[in-house]
């Protein structure tokens, strides 16, 4: 007899493999449930989008849960502190730049990128985590994007931390 606690796995063991078969990666591990992916920063693109060169493809990747205010979008106007975030951006993930991504529940977004968070430096666990660091210091506001909401309360954590110290954008454009 099948129990229902049984069932309840069945959504999580099908979004791995769908991961897994969309971005080409193995399987999944119990300590981390979404397929990692390491590569070569190509260009940073704005403050939360960059290309990254996976060895047997060039990837569009943009950041999960965070939001930075526009530069590069077509017919909008450039926002408030969005230099300084595709700056610091910039000065995190220069070109060739060792990155590894990390992706959540649903591995891309409806215009194609590649949905990830980033870690940059160092070896898994003493790596910078990009995502957290541009919300840290006031270049990113969250964005909670579900089903990809496994750091969304960290995000959350560390920008009211960072609102409440007025840095970057919330104290030059709130």
């Amino acid at each position: 007899m099948i129990t229902t606690r049984r069932y309840a796995l069945w959504p999580l063991i099908a979004s791995i493999l769908v991961v897994a078969a969309i971005t080409g990666c193995g399987e999944a591990t119990s300590d981390q449930p979404y397929a990692q992916l390491s590569g070569t920063v190509e260009r940073v693109v704005d403050g939360d989008t960059i290309v990254v060169n996976l060895g047997d493809r060039i990837e569009r990747v943009r950041y999960i849960g965070i939001d930075t205010p526009e530069t590069v979008k077509p017919n909008a106007p450039v926002g408030c502190f969005g230099p300084q975030a595709s700056h610091a951006n910039k000065q995190l993930l220069p070109a060739g730049s060792k990155v590894r991504l990390v992706l959540d529940a649903e591995p891309r977004d409806r215009y194609g990128r590649l949905l990830a968070y980033v870690y940059a430096g160092g070896t898994a666990g003493k790596e910078l985590f990009i995502n957290a660091d541009l919300v840290r210091r006031g270049y990113a506001d969250t964005l909670r994007f579900p089903p990809n909401t496994s750091h969304a309360a960290q995000f959350a954590q560390l920008r009211r931390a960072a609102s409440h110290d007025r840095l970057g954008l919330w104290q030059y454009c709130r």
